[in-house]
């Protein structure tokens, strides 16, 4: 008995030295792990980066080396600093030629995040379907839920926890109506009244079919969408942007990302084919004329620009993580949101 309590606490000191010491050196000699915020710049066709020197001092330079002051820097990335320019008076009257407003500039500007944790958490597959045609300005939050079953669609009352069987019956034989096979694969929607108006949801269907689903009046809206030879596809985001111009983004199991227009529903390939939601994660700044999409990984931090027009590649670049994990036992990670013993 004597044998196995010794070997029991040293166990626990072992375990306890491989969970802190990685933690007290880690929090000894804290850095910054992110490079500085970047976005591209059409003025100078090149990514224009804003971070701390060492001294503390902002540096703000172009890939090439060349340094700008936060004035010039305004003036490079004026979609992203439409109001200071607004506030000094020096906001221009066309971009690219495009005669423009800061009304039209600041609809058409968006920004786009979703992490691995948001992706590796827990769900409770039971999703509010807004209406999307109230006739109201505000959205509002509806009294039941849906779920995808082997049956179909049901709607549940949260009230009273009870089936709307008529409901459920009409949206379901809208559904195989147009094709749908239950169960579904993925469901992936935005249902909060913090939005201009409601898309509903992009479904996978049990076959890896892509549909949208939502409610209009009352009604079923199911559309089918067409997907390209052998796309299979694996996750789904709902946009819901203020230009209305995307519908989602689509991710497929080979990490390519697509763009899902509202306007015919056409899904546009582009050349980012590393993006793995489950482990990494994805910042979009956007605006009329050009995105700058990150793609943060373990080991990379990669950069696209894009053509807001038709989604074409400008150009890319990377940089290595500047802060590698440090080995050992570890209870949180960064990309779930769950709290267990894990060797990283």
């Amino acid at each position: 008995m004597k044998l196995f309590s010794q070997l029991f606490l040293a166990l626990t000191i072992l375990l306890t030295l491989s969970w802190q010491l990685p933690w007290c050196y880690a929090f000894l000699h804290t850095q910054s792990s992110k490079h500085p915020f970047t976005l591209y710049s059409y003025l100078i066709d090149d990514f224009l980066s804003m971070g701390y020197s060492e001294g503390n001092g902002v540096i703000r330079r172009d890939q090439a080396g060349n340094c700008y002051t936060q004035e010039q820097t305004d003036s490079l990335l004026p979609m992203f600093y439409v109001r200071q320019l607004m506030a000094d008076g020096r906001f221009p009257d066309s971009i690219q030629g495009t005669p423009v407003t800061p009304r039209e500039i600041q609809r058409s500007n968006f920004n786009f995040r979703v992490t691995a944790s948001d992706i590796n958490r827990p769900i409770i597959p039971l999703y509010p379907l807004l209406e999307s045609m109230s006739g109201r300005i505000d959205l509002q939050m509806p009294d039941d839920v849906f779920r995808i079953t082997s049956q179909g669609i049901e709607f549940v009352t949260m009230e009273n926890n009870t089936v709307n069987t008529e409901k459920s019956k009409l949206f379901t034989e809208t559904m195989k109506k147009k094709g749908f096979v239950f169960p579904s694969k993925y469901i992936a929607g935005n249902p909060t009244t913090r939005k201009e108006y409601d898309e509903g949801y992009l479904i996978l269907d049990a076959t890896g079919q892509l549909y949208h689903l939502k409610q209009t009046k009352g009604r079923p809206f199911v559309r089918f969408i067409q997907l390209p030879a052998n796309m299979k596809l694996q996750y789904l985001f709902i946009t819901e942007f203020s230009d209305r111009k995307t519908l989602g983004y689509l991710v497929d199991e080979n990490h390519r990302f697509y763009i899902l227009n509202t306007e015919k529903y056409e899904i546009i390939s582009t050349q980012i084919d590393n993006y793995n939601p489950e482990t990494d994660n994805l910042t979009i700044f956007g605006n009329r004329f050009d995105w700058t999409i990150c793609i943060s990984t373990k080991a990379y931090e990669h950069y696209y620009a894009l053509k807001a027009a038709d989604y074409s590649l400008i150009k890319s670049i990377s940089f290595p993580a500047m802060s590698p994990q440090i080995p050992g036992l570890h209870f949180t990670s960064g990309q779930d949101k769950y709290v267990k013993p894990r060797i990283q």
